[in-house]
Parts: structure tokens; sequence; C-alpha cells
């Protein structure tokens, strides 16, 4: 049974590009072979700032959003953010979006698709790690990062990955699949699962 795998649009804004560069990867997900793909994106939760009463540990949710995002979150065995940089910092619909859970984080892998200016939106991933690792999610060091994302879309803004960004796709998807696999016997002892 293929591992279920989560692409988080992390952009709410709109004109934002990230779901373009999520459908390319969902698509490249599928032809890898060893996932199932699910994209998520987090715009369509509408998550207002973290309106729970109660902690997410205890998981009282009262919100449907909330409920729904829950639901999503726990489905997935492994995580790929689609991140892009915000003032040399990870988006906050992406922070905002991680901290209204704790327990269905827990266990998982996850990988960073990051873009951006000159940075290629390095400064984002490296920002989001901490945060997912506060949760319960194993960050791996392989992603892919493209610098000047606006340059990389074409007519229509349609994108075209380059075989470089290909390669760094298929390393941090075969990464991303060990470190599945690995946690999977954790992720099997939770009690809530």
């Amino acid at each position: 049974m293929k591992h279920q795998l989560s692409i988080i649009i992390g952009s709410t804004r709109p004109g934002r590009a990230g779901p373009i560069f999520a459908e390319c990867l969902e698509g490249f997900a599928r032809e890898h072979g060893k996932f199932e793909p699910v994209l998520t994106d987090i715009a369509a939760f509408n998550l207002p700032i973290l309106d729970e009463p109660h902690h997410p540990r205890l998981r009282k949710y009262e919100k449907d959003h909330t409920k729904a995002w829950s639901k999503a979150i726990e489905a997935a065995d492994a995580f790929v953010f689609v991140a892009p940089e915000y003032n040399y910092f990870v988006a906050p619909a992406i922070v905002n979006a991680i901290d209204y859970l704790v327990g269905e984080w827990r266990y998982k892998p996850a990988a960073i698709f990051s873009y951006g200016g000159v940075s290629g939106g390095l400064r984002a991933a490296q920002a989001l790690k901490p945060l997912l690792t506060s949760v319960g999610v194993m960050p791996i060091p392989e992603g892919v990062a493209l610098p000047t994302y606006a340059t990389l879309l074409g007519e229509n803004r349609s994108y075209h990955p380059t075989e470089q960004v290909l390669a760094g796709a298929k390393t941090m998807l075969d990464e991303l699949f060990r470190w599945s696999e690995a946690l999977k016997a954790l992720r099997a002892g939770l009690p809530f699962q």
C-alpha cells in the first residue's frame, strides 16, 4: 500500500504561485510511484488565526474548519510543504496551520519545496524546520529550492521544471519515502491512530 503524501500549498494570498508548483510536484510524485499524492491547500480550509478555545493536544476541536484540517493532516503519512518566502521568513499561513494541531503531525517526515527571490526560499525553509520539530515532524534535509521563481513561469503562468529540479525532486521523494517507512511503526503506536 502506498503512503499518502500531503503536498501542502503554503501561500494563501491572491495571485500565488504555490498551486502551480504543487500541481507539478503532484504529477511527478504520482510518476515516482511510492506515494499517493494529495494536494492540501491551506487556503481551502479558511483557517483564521488560531481560534480554538482548547489546546490542540486535547483534540477538543469546536470549529468545523479545525475538524476538516485535522482529518486532512491525520490521513497523511508524509508531507511536502510548498513554501514561499515572505520577508525572509516562512509564510504566516503555514505557521498558523501547523499551530492548529499537535498529534496529527507526530512521527511523520516532511520535505520542503521552497520558492522565492535570489535565495529560492531557503531562509523560509530553515525557519520552518524548528517549528515542524516542535510538533513531532521530522524535516528531512533533502528539498527543492526555486530561486527567482517568477522568471521560471511561462505564458499563462505555466511551469516546466528543469532536469536539475526533477533530479532534486526525485532525491527528495526517495528520502521522504525512506523516512516514512522508518517512522511507520511509531505512527502505528500512537493511541489516537
